[in-house]
């Protein structure tokens, strides 16, 4: 922290606004790669299927980060923008997998 923002949450009690609150009148804003999507794909058995699935969903354009597990199926998938379910199945099949759906 700079000395400028210490001293603003020293006085205000809050770094969110000069008055304290972390709440806006205005509309949210919405922060880029925000976006977090869970699948459902059958097949995966363990950590190898689970890496081959996050390794070509994470080739995807503007995927962040995915986390597959096997004992559930799921698939998590933070990203820029909402993705393709095509392109999302594409990947999967390309993996050896069958993307079922979303979860």
């Amino acid at each position: 922290m700079t000395s400028e923002t210490e001293a603003a949450v020293a006085t205000t009690g809050s770094c969110c606004s000069p008055a304290g609150s972390c709440h806006s009148d205005g509309p949210a804003d919405v922060q880029v790669g925000s976006v977090t999507t869970v699948y459902q794909v059958s097949g995966m058995t363990c950590g190898h299927c689970e890496g081959a699935v996050s390794s070509e969903i994470g080739e995807i354009a503007g995927v962040g980060s995915v986390k597959a597990v096997a004992a559930t199926g799921e698939v998590t998938v933070v990203s820029a923008a909402p993705l393709d379910d095509e392109a999302v199945r594409a990947a999967v099949d390309e993996a050896g997998f069958e993307l079922v759906g979303r979860a």
